[in-house]
């Protein structure tokens, strides 16, 4: 994404890194688009506190993401507010640089070998990298898109739709004598 289209935009140098660990939060206006970008009614909240360690040409950046979010229902669609706390840990790198070395398969598909501490890598260009574009794909990432509200349940239970594990209902009474061919 283009730094213009970027509704988070924060841009760091990659030399002169600040010592101590760095503060994103949204504003209403940031938080607005990304709302609308993640298609959600709205997000009440956005913080993130990152370290940023350089590490040859690369540079790690480690810390945590919190948001209050409000979310349509999977399954009544009614909004609901959630939160999401998530770990952050990148390594923004040069574009062209990748820390795993390829390899190609049997098949002549290529193949990288990630170890298990291996972080999500985002390429840059030039002198500086956005850390505020990685909190925003975090966030997207974390969003549950299946997730279900408080009147969940009710909904399931208004259209017919017997909970997990539940052997009644007026979907179930049907579907008792039905016999496949």
């Amino acid at each position: 994404m283009s730094p213009e289209n970027c509704e988070l935009s924060r841009r760091y140098k990659t030399k002169g890194l600040p010592a101590e660990p760095v503060v994103i939060e949204a504003d209403a206006g940031e938080r607005a688009a990304l709302a609308g970008r993640f298609g959600l009614p709205g997000i009440d909240s956005l913080r993130a506190v990152i370290a940023l360690e350089p590490r040859g040409s690369a540079i790690r950046a480690t810390g945590t993401l919190d948001a209050a979010i409000r979310q349509a229902c999977a399954v009544s669609g009614e909004e609901f507010p959630a939160n999401i706390a998530e770990v952050i840990d990148l390594r923004f790198i040069e574009e062209g640089d990748t820390a795993a070395a390829p390899t190609v398969d049997e098949d002549g598909e290529i193949e990288i070998e990630l170890d298990a501490d291996d972080c999500d890598e985002i390429e840059f260009s030039g002198e500086s990298f956005d850390l505020g574009e990685a909190v925003a794909q975090t966030l997207g990432l974390a969003i549950d898109p299946y997730a279900e509200g408080p009147g969940a349940d009710e909904a399931r239970r208004k259209a017919g739709i017997a909970a997990e594990g539940e052997q009644d209902g007026p979907l179930a009474a049907m579907l008792k004598d039905f016999k496949p061919d």
